[in-house]
């Protein structure tokens, strides 16, 4: 497992999730010749016959983009005068209406509405607002907090505020400001000049100081990051990853190996969070739908390839032998085909 987080052979110049375009490595692509007054009949069918038919549901949902999917909620919505969403609500159940609902929402909206689940209720779940705020881009993070403000008329930082301290608190308020350096050129005076900082801040001294990882981790630029990753393992002979994971503990300590995986290679950090979704004695349903969704138009092709370097079977065969029923069929659909 180190073995790949240690890799930093042609770090620099490989490319990252974080600028990739939507449809090209993902699994759901838009449909050619898409009609969504056609689709809008075949799901009416679905839905008002006697039972669901689930099948046909999957089939619709799992093979269009999601700006198809956004005209065919509103052709439904102009043929019906009711909401898609809520007719799935209604005729699905459990992790499969969880699944369905996710899939007919857009995806800044999916964002929001993961971020608020992480944040309601008893004890919010740090690791979901880690995985989200730690893969997105600024566009996405901008997006998100735009659905935010819509649906709550609230900001989301200051929401956020609210339900995280410390440190960690600190990492995550700069990431949800989507405020990251987005320059491409690198430069390696100043890579070498944050590998010594963050080696000062850390290795070299006793007891560390946060701050500087979490300024220099949320501030600079991906191509800047991956080339400071570098510098520190010349400077150190260890991985920032190491250093950070022998210096710190909690939260903060997820969330920085959490940038620092995704800094490297998104689709790895997401083929890892699969397989601990899936591990052990129960799924974890909800991180599993979530990512499926969120990376199906982005880099699922990625994410199971890393999926079958990382672990030596299928994220297909995984999915096949943990779920059943409509959901276990509805999430294979998404994963497209067996590696």
């Amino acid at each position: 497992m180190a073995s790949l987080w240690d890799d930093l052979d042609n770090l620099v110049n490989t490319p990252t999730s974080f600028t990739a375009k939507v449809g090209d490595r993902g699994t759901i692509k838009p449909k050619a010749n898409f009609d969504a007054g056609e689709d809008v009949v075949a799901l009416r069918k679905a839905i008002e016959g006697l039972g669901t038919t689930e099948k046909t549901l999957i089939d619709i949902l799992t093979r269009r983009s999601s700006a198809q999917k956004e005209l065919i909620c509103k052709a439904y919505q102009e043929a019906t005068g009711r909401a898609l969403v809520k007719d799935l609500k209604g005729d699905t159940h459990g992790d499969f209406e969880d699944l369905m609902v996710a899939l007919v929402t857009p995806p800044a909206v999916y964002d929001c509405h993961e971020v608020t689940r992480a944040m309601k209720g008893v004890g919010t779940k740090d690791s979901v607002l880690i995985e989200i705020f730690a893969s997105r881009s600024n566009q996405q993070i901008k997006a998100l907090s735009d659905a935010y403000l819509d649906e709550t008329e609230k900001k989301l930082t200051l929401d956020l505020k609210k339900e995280v301290s410390g440190d960690f608190s600190k990492a995550l308020l700069l990431l949800a400001e989507g405020s990251r350096d987005e320059s491409t050129t690198v430069d390696p005076a100043k890579a070498r000049e944050d590998a010594k900082t963050l080696y000062n801040a850390g290795e070299k001294k006793w007891g560390t100081d946060e701050s500087k990882f979490v300024d220099i981790l949320c501030h600079r630029s991906v191509p800047q990051l991956r080339q400071t990753l570098v510098e520190y393992k010349n400077i150190s002979g260890k991985t920032l990853q190491e250093s950070i994971e022998g210096e710190m503990s909690g939260e903060l300590e997820e969330m920085l190996v959490a940038i620092v995986k995704c800094v490297k290679n998104i689709p790895a950090y997401m083929a890892e969070r699969l397989h601990e979704s899936m591990k052990g004695g129960g799924t974890d349903e909800a991180t599993l739908n979530r990512i499926m969704v969120s990376r199906s138009e982005i880099d699922l092709l990625d994410i199971r390839a890393e999926f079958k370097k990382l672990y030596s079977s299928s994220l297909h065969s995984s999915i096949e032998s943990d779920l059943s029923g409509c959901h276990g069929d509805c999430v294979k659909a998404i994963c497209g085909g067996d590696d």
